[in-house]
């Protein structure tokens, strides 16, 4: 008897026995219950009715369908709502079949805050937890740092923390400088400072206009009543000002709020730029590369990524595109009831609108043009590695080992990866050595390395998860010795289909005279000058740069915990105290009862308290 479990038709006719006729949101599973394809429709019976017409489905579909084991059906009230609910679903569950948008980055926001007498204005990224006004979102961190800094110049805003504010005694360079007006030692009354934040509000806002005339206004004032020095600085941040308004690349005046989208299409890849545009100001742009088949024309790619896009952020009142939408009003309406305000999309044909559109495309040609050609490059790179290793093919993943620690105190080791498309940051693993590691014992960090990372590879593989994660080829810091033990290391995990290549640098530590050695080849050498001596070179330092940092992170981390940590009753004012009066957790230790007592703002409770840590006879002694 056939105990196979029905796919494909069979398995969506089943489905439309029940299925309702409202709008909503279905998922297409596979065997292993991973989502497929997510999609919406007004009319689910409808839709999903559509694709038991294997005869009218392209080629892609017919193979979604015949992978379909089971469906998921989620209703919604209105197609608005269930436009929402597939973007989120989409950016969450990646579908294979779906356009998807893998944007895992958060963008910072500028704040001026509204929990002190004394605002402070600063970059933020996170929720919108502290008291405060928001503006942005920012495209990079740069781009917000850079608006931190035209703000500190004329509006003379503080962005020094509270608890630096709280401790100042004199004015810091940045008054010295005329990037703050100093109210941490009274260098401004709260009033005055006040009207500086309304003006900052005002400008973020863009009324740039009224404030400067406010200011030009503030300089003749000052001038007819021979406040010369006043005059001078409020002449100084009118200079900022004009400054910061003519230093953008895109800063149309007939756009307030907006978001400037743009696709380009090439060799079935796609580039999205989008322009942040807030308070007439460009906030930066960013480029965008949805992964789709190369059938997805521009417009579907497009509204995708826009329902995608706007899933964890709020959109602005204006998004102006260049591709003629379909379904425009679905999405227009959806956004708008995420965001609790009207939002219009917009095609401008001729005007201003439409040249800042058209530049925004051009930076999207020429950036999908410049990722085309790096890949371009890193395939033929790729090739050689093949050609050079004996590679069946051109490696898709290239796996590099390192690791770090200082006399195998705070050992580490990496993994980092990289691919087609470069350095597949993404992919970097961190492993924290657990065992007892010989100080120098680099092969037994390596050996618990690559047994922790394939013995999950081998589980993940027996429970049927895809192998995609498997690397082509095995990079590692080494010569013979650590080719043979690496080979030893995989042949007891059973892993003997993955190509080892260690890198073992030349006399004298030269770069560009290191020694290759693999299984089935002598030792040898490359060519000074030889593009893929270079690409390998580039894998082993970025496993050491990435094995660096990660070492100096832990040991900074264990270098802040201490001993101190594990006494009750001694938080992090007390553990600061007794650190910079004996300068370190060993002198705490040695420290006698007295010395403790005399330490400033410990009470002779705390001092008998940390006392007994280190001593345990001392209470019961004292206590007889």
């Amino acid at each position: 008897m056939d105990m196979t479990p029905p796919k494909g038709v069979a398995v969506i006719e089943a489905v439309l026995e029940t299925m309702p006729t409202s709008p909503g949101v279905y998922r297409m599973l596979d065997a292993k219950g991973d989502a497929l394809y997510v999609g919406k429709a007004r009319n689910l019976l409808r839709r999903v009715t559509s694709y038991t017409q294997i005869g009218r489905l392209s080629e892609r579909l017919r193979r979604m369908v015949s992978e379909t084991v089971t469906m998921e059906i989620v209703t919604t009230h209105t197609e608005a709502e269930a436009l929402l609910l597939e973007a989120n679903l989409i950016k969450r569950l990646k579908p294979h079949f779906n356009i998807v948008l893998r944007d895992d980055k958060s963008y910072p926001w500028l704040i001026l805050t509204e929990d002190h007498p004394y605002p402070q204005i600063a970059k933020h990224r996170g929720a919108h937890i502290r008291k405060g006004s928001y503006w942005g979102p920012f495209a990079s961190a740069w781009a917000v740092n850079q608006t931190v800094t035209a703000m500190q110049r004329v509006f003379l805003l503080r962005s020094c923390a509270d608890t630096v504010f709280a401790t100042r005694t004199r004015p810091c360079l940045l008054f010295q400088i005329k990037r703050c007006s100093a109210p941490c030692v009274g260098r401004v009354s709260p009033e005055d400072y006040g009207k500086l934040v309304g003006q900052a509000k005002a400008f973020l806002a863009g009324k740039s206009g009224s404030v400067q005339k406010e200011l030009a206004t503030e300089m003749e004032q000052a001038a007819e009543a021979l406040e010369f020095e006043r005059a001078a600085a409020v002449r100084d941040r009118l200079r900022g000002l004009t400054f910061v308004q003519g230093n953008s690349v895109v800063n149309p005046a007939s756009l307030t709020d907006a978001d400037v989208i743009a696709a380009w299409q090439t060799a079935g890849q796609t580039c999205v730029q989008v322009f942040f545009v807030r308070g007439s100001r460009n906030n930066g742009n960013r480029a965008f590369y949805p992964t789709h088949t190369k059938a997805e024309e521009t417009p579907e790619v497009l509204s995708a990524f826009i329902a995608q896009f706007y899933d964890d952020k709020p959109p602005p009142p204006l998004l102006l595109v260049n591709q003629d939408l379909p379904e425009k009003d679905l999405i227009a309406e959806a956004l708008s009831l995420k965001a609790g305000h009207k939002v219009d999309i917009a095609q401008p044909q001729r005007g201003e609108k439409h040249a800042v559109v058209q530049h925004a495309e051009t930076n999207a040609r020429e950036a999908l043009e410049r990722k085309l050609a790096e890949s371009a490059g890193q395939t033929k790179l790729l090739d050689g590695v093949a050609q050079l290793f004996n590679l069946p093919s051109s490696p898709e993943r290239i796996e590099v080992y390192d690791n770090s620690h200082i006399m195998g105190t705070n050992p580490y080791g990496v993994m980092i990866v990289a691919g087609p498309e470069g350095f597949i940051k993404g992919a970097y693993r961190k492993f924290g050595i657990r065992g007892p590691i010989t100080p120098g014992d680099d092969f037994g960090m390596m050996r618990e390395m690559l047994q922790r990372r394939f013995s999950r590879a081998l589980k993940e593989q027996a429970e049927g998860a895809p192998t995609t994660e498997w690397p082509d080829l095995l990079l590692i810091d080494g010569g013979a010795g650590q080719l043979s033990a690496v080979r030893d290391i995989l042949i007891d995990l059973g892993v003997q289909d993955v190509k080892i290549v260690a890198i073992a640098k030349g006399p004298d530590r030269d770069a560009g005279r290191e020694w290759f050695h693999t299984d089935g080849m002598e030792a040898f050498q490359l060519p000074p000058r030889d593009p893929v001596l270079y690409f390998l070179q580039r894998l082993r330092d970025e496993a050491h740069r990435f094995a660096i940092t990660t070492h100096r992170a832990g040991r900074s981390k264990a270098i802040s915990q201490s001993e101190l940590d594990e006494i009750q009753g001694i938080g992090a004012a007390r553990k600061r105290a007794l650190l910079n009066h004996f300068g370190s957790a060993r002198g705490v230790k040695g420290a006698g009862l007295t010395d403790l007592e005399a330490v400033p703002s410990i009470s002779r409770e705390s001092a008998r308290r940390v006392y007994a840590h280190f001593h345990p006879g001392f209470r019961t002694e004292t206590a007889s």
